[in-house]
């Protein structure tokens, strides 16, 4: 489960088995967890736990650091 970015008390990480779906994100915090697509566009798949404005922050956190997470996924699974 590479963790591939923390910010702000949470965490973005993937699940080292999931290389067969299109690039995506989980997000934890405390108990929330939430899963986002990156392609073709950062998309949230479900967020469970999270308060709106907590939702709002790992939307825009998600969008600023979507190269970093992109290129993170493609170093640890290959390019697609």
């Amino acid at each position: 489960m590479p963790t591939v970015l923390l910010r702000e008390g949470f965490s973005f990480y993937f699940w080292s088995d999931e290389g067969s779906e299109p690039p995506h994100v989980h997000v934890s915090k405390g108990t929330g967890l939430a899963k986002w697509w990156l392609v073709p566009e950062p998309t949230a798949e479900y967020s469970n736990g999270f308060k709106k404005q907590e939702q709002r922050k790992i939307a825009q956190l998600t969008k600023e650091h979507h190269e970093t997470l992109i290129q993170a996924w493609k170093n640890h699974f290959g390019p697609r």
